[in-house]
């Protein structure tokens, strides 16, 4: 593969937060982007800028955030996940669906950064 067409199959496009303060997290966001969130709701707040998604999760959400996480979005994360884990990385949270067919996990590479994989359906 090229690092053209690698760079085509996917890459970093989503980026998640943590913050302690949902409502106060996301004025600063839009004023920093320049724009409303594209989902807004009580648990998630989401914007979209050239391409990328910025994520805002209040208290680290269901998969226990510590720090920001960076998605690499895949075309098969089954796939993926295996090739990281035999390369040595470990799963931090399994493939699991979020809705709308979109599959997520984590996993840690070998000095415990968290880093996330995606596969849109």
């Amino acid at each position: 593969m090229t690092a053209a067409s690698a760079a085509s199959a996917g890459g970093i496009k989503t980026v998640l937060h943590l913050v302690s303060d949902l409502a106060t997290a996301k004025e600063v966001y839009t004023a920093l982007i320049g724009a409303p969130p594209q989902i807004d709701g009580t648990y998630y707040v989401g914007f979209d800028v050239a391409g990328q998604h910025i994520g805002l999760v209040p208290g680290g959400g269901p998969q226990r955030m510590t720090a920001p996480v960076t998605y690499w979005h895949v075309p098969d994360i089954e796939a993926k996940l295996a090739e990281v884990t035999a390369a040595g990385a470990t799963v931090r949270e399994p493939v699991r669906d979020v809705g709308a067919g979109r599959l997520v996990a984590t996993i840690t590479d070998p000095d415990g950064n968290v880093l996330g994989l995606l596969q849109d359906r």
